[in-house]
């Protein structure tokens, strides 16, 4: 089987292994099966072949694509260098991609598509998915409810849907929390490997990032603790399978 390569984000370590150890778990992954970058610390070799692997994986992370160039720091600056620069590629060759969180913004704004605070962020804790007409045949969609709850939290989001993308997923909060361009890039605004626990330590890494007033940390992570948010990471566990078994 070809490898997934998965690509992280977090500059905080504790939040990248967590992050990584969640997408190995979720999606039924070995260690062995994937190729992990993280690109906080190090750049994308420039020999790295991208067909190589069965599919790319990307996770979250504290940074904005809309936020303006002169207000971001160095290394955010720097990831979102990395990781836009893989786009063309990926979108142009269909390669199997999985944008979780972060990953949504980089491909519709690479798409031409508007990103920004203007409407649609969420607060932290869980909110109901609903499958679109669209996403009901799905294969990463297979065997999920027409509703299921996913944990989100976002400063920024997707205002438009992007030219070329297929809406697979809503929400009353935030219209557009999975999309696909093409048959085989998807990007979803929440996050498929994220349970109550992974959240828990989020809150407590991310609290003075501005996704909430620090006072409401304790609050917020008895509220993901006692989430329902199980059926979530099917959605993680399809993109594998699928792609293990069509491009492995």
């Amino acid at each position: 089987m070809k490898p997934f390569l998965i690509l992280q984000l977090r500059p905080e370590p504790e939040a990248s292994d967590n992050e990584y150890e969640a997408f190995l778990s979720r999606g039924g992954l070995r260690p062995e099966e994937t190729r992990r970058i993280r690109l906080e610390r190090e750049e994308v070799p420039g020999d790295l072949d991208l067909t190589a692997f069965s599919g790319i994986i990307v996770g979250g992370g504290p940074g904005c694509v809309s936020d303006p160039d002169d207000t971001k720091p160095v290394i955010e600056k720097a990831i979102e260098r990395e990781i836009l620069g893989m786009m063309p590629q990926i979108t142009e060759q269909d390669i199997p991609f999985l944008g979780c969180c972060y990953g949504i913004g980089i491909l519709a704004h690479h798409l031409g598509a508007e990103v920004s605070k203007a409407r649609y962020g969420e607060p932290v804790g869980a909110v109901s998915c609903e499958v679109t007409p669209d996403g009901r045949n799905d294969p990463v969609l297979a065997g999920l409810p027409e509703r299921f709850d996913a944990l989100v939290g976002h400063k920024e989001a997707v205002q438009t849907l992007p030219p070329g993308c297929v809406h697979l997923l809503a929400s009353d909060p935030c219209p557009f929390q999975m999309i696909r361009y093409g048959r085989n890039v998807y990007a979803t605004q929440f996050h498929p490997e994220a349970d109550g626990a992974v959240f828990a330590l989020r809150i407590a890494i991310y609290k003075d990032k501005g996704y909430f007033p620090p006072e409401e940390a304790d609050a917020l992570t008895e509220t993901v603790l006692a989430s329902k948010v199980d059926l979530a990471p099917r959605l993680l566990r399809n993109f594998v399978q699928t792609y293990r078994q069509s491009r492995g």
